[in-house]
């Protein structure tokens, strides 16, 4: 189920410059029981980045609003769902030029949690490096824009079943995130992450896990790392809004050990996903 523009629909003007450029940006939320998990948080991010798109964000008010009727009125609603928030430039413009008046199209989606294995969350997951490499562009580094080719092409270089996730380089051979997820390692009791300067998606669950490990005293650091740096880690997780974090068992023939630091973080993500369910207004 669908609202754009504030309407329940399953369509789109053909000239959305999102279909024609990728022109906008998008946000993936957890849903549980008809609320949102950390809201406010991904619409501080998509208002940051239509800034940095240099587009008008929507009204925030307007927008909670519909994320509000879709989530609590929808046919679909299960007890755990993902929310998919699209901002687009909208329509119009002589090809790349924008258009004068800019009228951004929302789009908001609900669609059920994909199927993942619980075993993932205390387990782990097996991965594997991509032969695809990130492109190096400042300007769109962090940002969770629609032109995601790179991460299509990298999932598309896998089809096993025991590998759950693809771990990226760009290409300056620093290594990135995860297709899906961002990435962190732990070393003599430190967190570590890259720094997304030139490349990736500053996701909302990195943000959350640096600032919890803050908060808790842990050394934090956000640096550019080789491949090698990885590999000799002590621990290693990936995270995302929807799987939150997933302890990284293996990539390709390494193995690794799911330490005290990462179960600690999934705690600490876990009890404030909890406070955040609670205090959430629908």
């Amino acid at each position: 189920m669908f609202i754009i523009n504030g309407e329940l629909s399953s369509t789109i003007n053909l000239a959305d410059r999102g279909l024609h450029y990728g022109d906008g940006l998008f946000e993936t939320l957890e849903v549980i029981n008809g609320k949102p998990v950390f809201l406010q948080l991904h619409l501080e991010r998509l208002f940051r980045d239509c800034q940095r798109l240099l587009f008008p964000a929507p009204n925030s008010q307007l927008l909670t609003q519909e994320i509000a009727l879709l989530c609590t009125h929808s046919e679909e609603l299960k007890q755990h769902n993902v929310l998919k928030i699209l901002i687009t430039r909208g329509v119009g413009g002589r090809g790349y030029r924008q258009p004068q008046v800019i009228e951004p199209t929302r789009i908001i989606g609900l669609y059920p949690m994909p199927n993942y294995n619980p075993d993932y969350q205390y387990y782990g997951v097996n991965t594997r490096w991509c032969q695809l490499r990130l492109g190096i562009n400042t300007a769109l580094a962090g940002i969770k824009h629609l032109n995601r080719l790179e991460q299509v092409l990298a999932r598309a270089e896998w089809d096993e079943d025991d590998i759950q996730e693809g771990l990226m380089m760009n290409a300056r051979d620093n290594v990135i995130e995860g297709t899906m997820s961002n990435l962190f390692y732990v070393k003599d009791n430190s967190l570590y992450t890259a720094s997304l300067n030139d490349s990736g998606i500053a996701g909302i669950m990195r943000q959350i896990v640096l600032d919890e490990a803050a908060s808790q005293g842990l050394i934090v650091i956000v640096h550019d790392y080789c491949k090698q740096t990885v590999l000799t880690a002590d621990e290693v997780f990936l995270t995302n809004s929807i799987i939150g974090i997933w302890p990284v068992k293996s990539i390709d023939t390494q193995v690794f050990a799911i330490g005290p630091v990462t179960r600690r973080l999934q705690a600490l993500i876990n009890t404030r996903k909890q406070a955040e369910y609670v205090a959430a207004d629908f």
